[in-house]
């Protein structure tokens, strides 16, 4: 994967070449990339929900994918810090896996190649879901009876039950939490009835400033990449405002803690900005609890500006505008294992 320093100029230049970014608002499509080794069916779906909500992926029994990344609300828990295992807590805060699917690399730092290969990591992180290893894992849901018959729905009878299935259902399921028909997608679509005039205002102002040199494309989180090539910007980019010490903004040096390259230190994966009004709070350490101070910590990181308070409200308005229709999500009953006990005390 590589860091896109490059990108840094476009920053700074998408002030200059306005009229090239206002003619480039993209509505977000109903549809992710769907990776060709990974096709979409309605078994695979299924078994990959069930396995998203079921706290028995967790060594303890008590967290689900959902505990942190929360389908009833915005696709994160709303903390500075996820809890994991006995009450365990990270170091970084949740990303919401609402349309994490339009991303080419996941995590903050970048480290996982596909949804698939992230959905690898947090089961077995000591942190989160503290199981040894994938093999207990596996060894787990064989002991659960009704996951056999949905792993042979999904992949087949030739010993469906694997790591590679496992991680693969829930990819797909989260390729389907997708949330567009926002009001800013009405009206890039021609509803010019869509938007408030001060979420237009909004709107051209976030343009004007240069935030489209990041948040830009359908996704707003850059620019579309093959998976695996991922999207980074150095955070802050303005180094020794007093945000930085304010709310410890290098204290985690993001993408270097992956690649050890002094070039990575406080490099992000640049996120999405869709329904950003709900998973406060906010950057990858949750130190900002509310979306009118994060606006201003990134105007003054990563852009060197001061917003007026009318700047501010505009783009807060705009913001907001982005929050999409939520497909309906029912509740998988979780198949059971009648007259035993699969998780020790």
């Amino acid at each position: 994967m590589k860091s896109f320093y490059p990108k840094l100029v476009t920053s700074l230049l998408s002030i200059i070449i306005l009229p090239l970014y206002a003619a480039s608002w993209e509505a977000l499509p109903h549809l992710p990339p769907i990776p060709a080794d990974n096709p979409q069916t309605e078994a695979k779906i299924l078994l990959g929900k069930t396995l998203y909500f079921d706290p028995r992926l967790s060594s303890t029994g008590t967290i689900s994918c959902n505990s942190c990344h929360n389908l009833m609300a915005g696709g994160d828990d709303n903390r500075p810090n996820s809890v994991g295992v006995a009450g365990k807590q990270g170091n970084r805060s949740a990303p919401s896996v609402w349309n994490s699917a339009f991303l080419s690399v996941q995590f903050w730092d970048g480290r996982a190649n596909s949804l698939e290969e992230q959905a690898k990591g947090p089961v077995t992180n000591p942190v989160e879901m503290g199981i040894p290893n994938w093999e207990a894992v596996i060894k787990r849901l064989a002991a659960i009876p009704g996951y056999e018959t949905l792993f042979k729905a999904a992949f087949g009878d030739n010993q469906p039950l694997t790591t590679d299935n496992t991680v693969k259902a829930i990819a797909a399921y989260e390729r389907t939490l997708i949330t567009p028909n926002s009001p800013y997608d009405r009206y890039v679509k021609g509803d010019k009835t869509a938007l408030t005039e001060q979420q237009v205002k909004g709107m051209n102002t976030f343009a004007e400033l240069g935030c489209t040199g990041c948040h830009a494309g359908p996704n707003f989180s850059g620019p579309s990449l093959s998976m695996g090539e991922g999207f980074f910007m150095k955070f802050p980019t303005f180094a020794g405002s007093q945000y930085e010490t304010q709310y410890n903004l290098t204290k985690d040096e993001g993408r270097y803690s992956v690649t050890q390259k002094e070039a990575d230190k406080n490099l992000w994966r640049v996120p999405t900005l869709r329904n950003i009004a709900l998973t406060a709070p906010y950057f990858h350490n949750g130190a900002v609890v509310t979306l009118e101070e994060a606006v201003r910590v990134m105007a003054k990181t990563q852009l060197n500006q001061e917003l007026t308070d009318e700047q501010l409200q505009d783009i807060v308005a705009f913001l907001k505008a982005l929050t999409g229709d939520f497909p309906e999500q029912s509740l998988p009953r979780l198949p059971s294992t009648p007259g035993k006990q699969i998780i020790s005390p």
